[in-house]
């Protein structure tokens, strides 16, 4: 599992081990999809609010803060190949919106922001919230994770 972050991306966290915990979680999300791993990379990026927001705004038709965004690489999994590393996608986060809803879901900044990144992984992976079925699969693969991780709620 590789993930690509941005330059300043994880000098400004200040969460120990947020990388290692990242690549474990995705390396649990991808062994249960059947991916192996190895040859599976992500790009993660931390934004400000107003970034996000422009993104949300250009990519959504939504003009407006949000938490994560997620950008799959693959419309089709009918298009991954056999050969080489898989690049799933990007993952966006905007780190002061994750403080505020850990703030107010009473939890740890690394819960949440660990959370975000699981979340948007299965959105790279195919899954999304839709229909209530499709929610309720989606929520129990990433709380799954995050057990595996020991990042539970609190």
């Amino acid at each position: 599992m590789e993930l690509i972050f941005s330059e300043e991306s994880l000098d400004q966290l200040k969460i120990d081990d947020l990388e290692e915990l990242m690549i474990k979680a995705a390396t649990i999300a991808c062994e249960g999809e059947d991916l192996d791993p190895e040859f599976v990379e992500v790009s993660v990026t931390f934004v400000e609010p107003e970034e996000i927001r422009e993104l949300n705004a250009q990519y959504r038709d939504k003009d407006a803060v949000t938490d994560v965004l997620s950008f799959p690489q693959f419309d089709d999994w009918d298009d991954l190949t056999e050969d080489g590393e898989i690049v799933l996608g990007d993952v966006v986060i905007c780190m002061e919106r994750a403080a505020e809803q850990a703030e107010e879901f009473g939890h740890s900044l690394e819960r949440e922001v660990l959370y975000l990144f699981v979340h948007s992984i299965y959105h790279l992976l195919g899954y999304d919230h839709m229909e209530e079925d499709d929610k309720r699969e989606m929520r129990e693969k990433e709380e799954s994770v995050m057990t595996e991780l020991g990042l539970t709620r609190e």
